[in-house]
């Protein structure tokens, strides 16, 4: 599968390299956040990475919730216990928890199925800035530090209909912006559809920090400067 350039498995644990976390955000998420790049002083492995690691190893399960528990940074080994009904937590070696998954319904193993909605997903995400969130936070008058530009993935849900299918795409259904003081809550809605009927939904749930108030020249230059990193990384 595509994600074996990805991730390194040794022993029952997995480990993702900071170029290996890289690569994946820049290449297959289109995510160019300062924070997954080789040389960042605070490094963490993508949350999108992390979920497609689950997907491939225990398959789609027609119901499923991420909470990620914390920000799995470099060196570290992941255990992956065996499934069961219970819900699924990620850990370290030492026994620190990353992400729990609940789980229900049928699972599907289908590699073409799992890839594709893993490229779906991570491709509709790594689109969450600047084309989701600046609107957003537009509306709402505020935006995130331009110093420090964190966005806190907090968790996630996929609800599927069925599961006799291949291609599943993604579709922004909703979008909302929740403002408590200098932090917010980011939640994105979405429907998974095939062949035009829609065949589940889902969201994605994000935490800003050190918002301030919104100045649209400050918004333009953090978008200027992302901008100007992917098309030097693509060139």
């Amino acid at each position: 599968m595509f994600l074996n350039n990805y991730y390194n498995s040794n022993s029952g644990s997995i480990h993702v390299s900071r170029q290996q976390a890289s690569n994946f955000a820049k290449k297959v998420a289109g995510d160019f956040n300062p924070i997954h790049d080789e040389d960042a002083k605070r490094f963490c492995v993508p949350g999108d990475l992390l979920f497609a690691l689950v997907l491939n190893n225990y398959g789609l399960s027609q119901h499923m919730n991420f909470t990620f528990l914390g920000m799995v940074g470099d060196g570290i080994d992941l255990v992956f216990p065996e499934i069961s009904n219970e819900p699924i937590t990620i850990s370290d070696s030492n026994g620190k928890d990353y992400l729990s998954i609940e789980h229900e319904g049928e699972i599907s193993t289908d590699p073409e199925l799992i890839q594709n909605l893993i490229r779906h997903y991570v491709a509709f995400s790594g689109q969450t800035f600047p084309h989701i969130l600046v609107p957003l936070m537009a509306k709402h008058n505020v935006m995130i530090n331009p110093e420090r530009p964190l966005v806190i993935y907090e968790s996630m849900a996929i609800n599927m209909n069925r599961l006799d299918i291949k291609n599943p795409e993604l579709e922004l259904a909703n979008s909302t912006l929740d403002v408590e003081g200098k932090r917010g809550r980011v939640c994105l809605e979405f429907n998974l559809k095939s062949d035009g009927e829609v065949v589940g939904t889902g969201k994605k749930n994000m935490v800003l920090s050190g918002l301030r108030g919104f100045e649209q020249e400050t918004i333009d230059q953090l978008v200027n400067n992302y901008a100007t990193r992917k098309q030097a990384y693509l060139s």
